[in-house]
């Protein structure tokens, strides 16, 4: 389920109830519970039997795991010591794994009334599941005692790393999907990928692995089990991010106790900001979609370059207002319950250049990329003997991280290349700009020079970016071949 004029409508009453009844330190339950409940709302029907539900308890379970290891441990005559943990938390693991439960029981509820898209299995059946885990948790907690954190840490970042592939790169995808109608006594001939449709999992997988990383590095700030679950399932940012930081996310949740209701300005900012996501998205995108973008169906079918080049442009700004509507949406309900989400698009179309491009386009996707790819490879090489020459090591940085930020969207070779396309054209443009410094500054005497290069570099920077989407769009590097072709006037 992605965000509707309905479903706004309902969060917006829901932020309402909240400032009117939800007082001090119930603010931060509430929106515990109404993350939880939300995941499996907004979760679309899988064709495979139970997926809708089980993919998303499986969200659950993996925070709750990805917590349970990330809290700051000691070592005391060579094994590590986890603290025990606290009444609230586990107050916070019945309320959770109480409403894991109480969505089951959605499958006794008519179809049109349910919180969940279809019929859940029954509620026995996923309470002895959740008993037998919990069994087995029970037992690996002695042997995590004699492990090394660092290393349990890395291999939950790989077993996040695995799920994501398997969901990401088609064939596996759909040989799960085989697999899992095999169990459920479904075809498995009509087995694809659309089986396997797990939302906010991107989302979720970025939010886990970097707080498993910040405790690596001594950076995570200790965080309780209903903090950490409401970081990462906060219903507003589920569907399309933005990606927070956990530490910036948990100053504003602490602060949920001291929040004034019925604020006007609050609400008045948060108002105009889904408004604006609402105008962006279903007036501005959608009419686009009607005829004026490109689609891998318009292109075959186009044989004008000229009128091609309306279609490539028009999916370039639907795909902006899309995209940031959406965001304009999620940051407007942040802050109707009192958490200010991050920017995530600031007029990227008016970069001159490819970096600040990638510093206003999908700003925290970046961030995170910078931040968990970028920056520890980089000194990862600087600290190899030989060390790599400055040029390599800013090549394979660039490169790697810009291939990761391809492959969070799929694991395809139209996404792989469009990763490397904007990889290449941010080492470029390094090169370039540390040769032409100099030159650069020296245009600051000369105004007229200056806007002229300006008009030039926003041109050809929004045209770069506008052709990296042919990759991004089409299905095969073949039709993409084919549609540049056409863009140029190779093809007639």
């Amino acid at each position: 389920m992605n965000f509707d004029l309905l479903l706004i409508s309902i969060l917006v009453g829901l932020g309402l109830i909240y400032a009117v009844l939800v007082k001090g330190k119930w603010r931060g339950w509430f929106l515990l519970v109404a993350s939880v409940v939300a995941i499996y709302w907004l979760q679309t029907a899988t064709a495979v039997r139970f997926g809708d539900y089980i993919l998303q308890t499986v969200t659950v379970l993996l925070t709750a795991l990805t917590w349970w290891v990330t809290r700051p441990s000691s070592h005391k005559e060579g094994k590590a010591v986890w603290p025990s943990l606290t009444r609230e938390d586990w107050l916070t693991l019945a309320v959770v794994f109480g409403l894991v439960v109480a969505m089951a029981f959605n499958r006794f509820v008519a179809a049109d009334y349910r919180l969940t898209p279809a019929r859940p299995p029954s509620p026995l059946w996923v309470a002895g599941i959740l008993l037998a885990l919990g069994l087995v948790w029970a037992g690996l907690t002695r042997l995590l005692r004699r492990a090394d954190q660092r290393k349990v840490l890395t291999a939950v970042i790989l077993l996040i790393v695995l799920i994501f592939i398997i969901l990401k790169a088609p064939p596996l995808t759909t040989a799960a999907a085989a697999y899992w109608r095999s169990l459920t006594g479904q075809q498995i001939a009509l087995a694809s990928p659309s089986d396997l449709v797990w939302l906010g999992f991107s989302y979720v997988a970025f939010r886990l692995i970097s707080t498993l990383r910040d405790r690596q590095t001594g950076i995570l700030p200790d965080l309780n089990l209903r903090e950490y679950v409401t970081y990462v399932l906060f219903f507003p940012s589920y569907i399309s991010g933005p990606i927070d930081r956990a530490e910036r996310f948990v100053e504003d949740f602490r602060q949920l106790p001291q929040l004034k209701g019925l604020d006007a300005n609050r609400w008045l900012y948060g108002g105009q900001r889904i408004f604006a996501g609402m105008l962006k998205k279903f007036v501005i995108a959608d009419s686009l979609a009607l005829g004026m973008s490109l689609t891998a169906e318009n292109a075959a079918q186009t044989q004008s370059a000229g009128w091609l080049w309306v279609l490539l442009y028009g999916y370039a700004l639907r795909l902006f207002f899309d995209f940031s509507g959406y965001t304009d949406i999620a940051i407007g309900l942040g802050v109707l319950f009192g958490i200010r989400l991050p920017e995530n698009f600031i007029r990227p179309y008016l970069s001159t250049n490819i970096t600040a491009f990638w510093q206003r386009w999908h700003i925290t996707l970046s961030d995170w990329a910078r931040f968990y790819v970028f920056s520890p490879l980089s000194r990862s090489l600087l600290r190899r003997k030989p060390r790599p020459s400055k040029t390599l090591i800013i090549f394979l940085s660039q490169m790697s991280t810009m291939l990761v930020i391809g492959l969070w969207h799929g694991i395809t070779w139209n996404f792989i290349i469009w990763g490397a396309w904007h990889g290449i054209a941010l080492f470029a443009h390094k090169q370039w700009s540390d040769k032409t410094r100099r030159w650069y500054n020296s245009l600051s005497n000369h105004p007229r020079q200056k806007r002229s290069w300006t008009a030039v570099t926003w041109f050809l920077t929004f045209n770069y970016v506008a052709l990296g989407w042919v990759w991004f769009l089409m299905p095969t590097p073949q039709l993409a071949l084919e549609t540049f072709g056409k863009l140029f006037g190779l093809i007639g």
